[in-house]
């Protein structure tokens, strides 16, 4: 329902808020806790930072850690002690978890031996210390020019297919959203070849491909256009940010990133009538009930209210579940139509009469 609002033509305005930092930002002005767990693809040009840069110049309030080892699978990352120690280091708000290039370009059988007991081994240690994160899958990319010894995977195309059928079937299992920076890098690759999007090995990301992965994440995560300081001059920068966030919006409940997540759409309609459509997405929950603001009340998941006029509501869902009761609340403003203005008469010409000659 709300994308059909996103495209009205009289819609006001959209705000979205989302589960659970919000109410920690708005309410007592934390910080965001984001942790980049991965590989190279990772922390190759810091992607981190741009990340970090992309959300700072967006007013956003983000605390953002990585911890990485270069070529490690999910079988790697599992004995690692200092990841360990990163995971227990902080309240995170949002793990994101990535594995080797080529760990879920395998067949499902493939995947379920080689790489999820061990996948198995850091959930468990994320979810002792942090039962209620947001877990996040990072969708890599192809080669290239694919891994020529394997038939199946033995060009970009074949490579990039397999990998995000990989992500989707671990991400169905697991029940975690994807961060779709694969899918992205598939259509700005097949669509300007002229942005080089990786590093001289073809396999690494180049600057703008980490750029890529940066606005995804971003994208994702706060459901916003990731402007930045990079595409002031730079219209490769332009191109990537519109890919990113186009591509996101349009596949947000797809790719599971609406999981505990909630947001609202309101209006105002060609009669005069001021609508509110809302969207809380928390199956887990024992316990959910908005409050509108105008003494009214729902405990439906997706809401549709009308208010009597027009002024300033404090709106405000309250979510109960494993992680204890959440409130999140914003206010939304519905001006008054403005009046039309009368229209002036128009004075009587005063003049000559023209003469017949």
């Amino acid at each position: 329902m709300l994308k059909s609002l996103i495209s009205a033509s009289l819609l006001a305005v959209i705000f979205s808020f989302t589960s659970p930092f919000v109410f920690s930002q708005l309410i007592k002005n934390t910080p965001i806790n984001i942790l980049f767990i991965g590989n190279s693809y990772t922390h190759m040009n810091n992607m981190p930072k741009i990340f970090n840069d992309i959300s700072k110049y967006n007013n956003k309030n983000v605390y953002v850690e990585m911890n990485t080892k270069s070529n490690s699978s999910f079988k790697i990352h599992s004995s690692r002690l200092d990841m360990y120690e990163s995971i227990k280091s902080r309240n995170w708000d949002f793990i994101i978890l990535q594995g080797f290039s080529r760990e879920f370009s395998f067949s499902k059988p493939h995947i379920d031996t080689a790489s999820l007991p061990y996948f198995d081994m850091i959930l468990d240690s994320i979810h002792k210390y942090h039962p209620c994160v947001n877990l996040l899958l990072y969708n890599t990319w192809g080669y290239k020019y694919g891994v020529k010894y394997r038939d199946e995977i033995n060009d970009y195309s074949k490579m990039q297919d397999s990998v995000i059928k990989g992500y989707e079937y671990v991400s169905e299992l697991y029940d975690i959203p994807i961060v779709p920076v694969g899918m992205v890098w598939r259509n700005v690759y097949k669509s300007n070849p002229k942005i080089n999007l990786y590093n001289k090995d073809n396999q690494h990301p180049s600057f703008y491909g980490s750029y890529l992965s940066a606005c995804t994440f971003y994208s994702s995560i706060f459901q916003e256009y990731p402007e930045s300081s990079y595409s002031v001059k730079n219209n490769k920068a332009n191109i990537i940010q519109n890919e990113a966030f186009s591509f996101v919006i349009k596949n947000y409940d797809n790719l599971n990133l609406n999981l505990n997540r909630s947001s609202i759409g309101y209006y105002r309609t060609a009669n005069f009538k001021y609508l509110l459509e809302g969207n809380a997405n928390y199956p887990n929950s024992s316990s959910l009930k908005w409050d509108f603001g105008d003494g009214k009340s729902s405990i439906s998941m997706n809401p549709i209210h009308r208010y009597r006029r027009s002024g300033k509501y404090h709106l405000k869902l309250v979510v109960e579940d494993e992680c204890g009761v959440r409130e999140f609340s914003q206010l939304i403003i519905f001006s008054k139509p403005k009046k039309p203005k009368k229209p002036r008469r128009s004075l009587p010409i005063i003049g000559k009469e023209n003469k017949k000659i």
